[in-house]
């Protein structure tokens, strides 16, 4: 009798719990009924009021267009040319400061001072408009420099300082390659601008002292590395022979000469220090070309430069584009007070 008693109570409690569950599922089903209904209502009354509303705004991109036409026909066309470098010796900042330098004659209107900074004259001079340095966004940039900072720092600081919280400190100024993009209202004066952007960096002293003090390491090593490789081509010249030499009086003779394998290990060890030297030479080869210039130039201004064209440049559209946020924001301001008005009322 008890037992059955039991699985009543058993089947009353699972009764219970699926019940909740139940009650649990409808809930959560009905909240998102609730929240798509909320969405598609307020979906629909916007586009009754974009219905109630579309003339003013096609007459108010009509009106900014009408005008946008007009500034277009009466402004000067701007030509941009692109300026890629690859700056050595931490000489990224400098070149940064150098170009807001450029901007700030432009927007103070200096001519004589911009001119003389280029050897320009002051009507090439009026037409420059802007410059702009941007990092050429390169991962392996950050792979590389990565690499290098865990070949230089102690087991320690590697081991406290993560890939993460380097590419977090990883700045504009760490990438290797920049772009520099100048604007202007003469298609031809970019070439005239190449010089005086590198000569601003590659003239300061310190830079020039830096670029000097590492060819002279450079060459150092150069010389080092040739001595070396010579030194050891002779050694393997002289192991060769031996080997040779040794070979010929074993055919000679009964004679077995245990010296022959520490002698083969002997030239195989001259081989691979050969392999590193070679290695060596050639990584030395690529960083005085490299270093040879405190600035190196990966792609020059076009001597013609193209002209700025697309939408966000285009007085068309932007002042359409604005007629029609300046009528939705009257519109709004206007259904504010309604509102605020009828509220009062009540």
């Amino acid at each position: 009798m008890s037992r059955n008693q039991n699985n009543n109570e058993e089947e009353v409690d699972l009764g219970s719990l699926f019940v909740i569950i139940g009650k649990g599922f409808k809930k959560f089903f009905n909240f998102i009924g609730t929240v798509c209904i909320g969405i598609f209502h307020r979906f629909i009354l916007i586009l009754i009021f974009l219905r109630v509303h579309l003339k003013k705004f096609i007459i108010a991109a009509l009106i900014g267009g009408s005008i946008g036409v007009i500034m277009e026909n009466y402004k000067e066309n701007k030509y941009a040319s692109n300026l890629i470098v690859q700056p050595n010796f931490e000489s990224t900042q400098q070149l940064y400061k150098n170009i807001a330098y450029y901007n700030n004659l432009i927007k103070q209107e200096k001519l004589d001072q911009l001119a003389l900074t280029f050897n320009i004259d002051t009507t090439k001079a009026s037409s420059l408009k802007k410059f702009n340095i941007t990092p050429i966004i390169n991962k392996n940039d950050i792979i590389n420099a990565y690499d290098e900072f865990i070949l230089d720092a102690d087991t320690l600081t590697v081991k406290s300082y993560d890939f993460q919280e380097f590419e977090n400190s990883f700045t504009d100024f760490d990438y290797l390659n920049h772009n520099i993009e100048v604007e202007a209202t003469q298609s031809d004066v970019f070439s005239d601008l190449e010089d005086a952007i590198i000569e601003s960096v590659e003239k300061n002293h310190y830079f020039e002292r830096i670029k000097i003090l590492t060819k002279e390491n450079l060459s150092t090593r150069d010389s080092i590395l040739r001595v070396s490789f010579n030194e050891v081509d002779s050694l393997r010249s002289v192991y060769m022979r031996a080997l040779i030499e040794g070979a010929k009086n074993s055919s000679n003779g009964t004679n077995i000469d245990l010296g022959g394998n520490n002698e083969t290990a002997k030239e195989n060890e001259l081989f691979e220090i050969d392999r590193r030297i070679i290695y060596d030479l050639n990584e030395t080869y690529e960083k005085i070309a490299e270093k040879s210039d405190v600035i190196n130039i990966i792609s020059k201004f076009q001597s013609i430069g193209s002209e700025v064209k697309g939408i966000q440049k285009n007085y068309v559209f932007i002042l359409a584009g604005i007629s029609i946020m300046l009528t939705l924001f009257c519109i709004l301001l206007l259904e504010l007070n309604t509102y605020l008005t009828n509220y009062k009322k009540e």
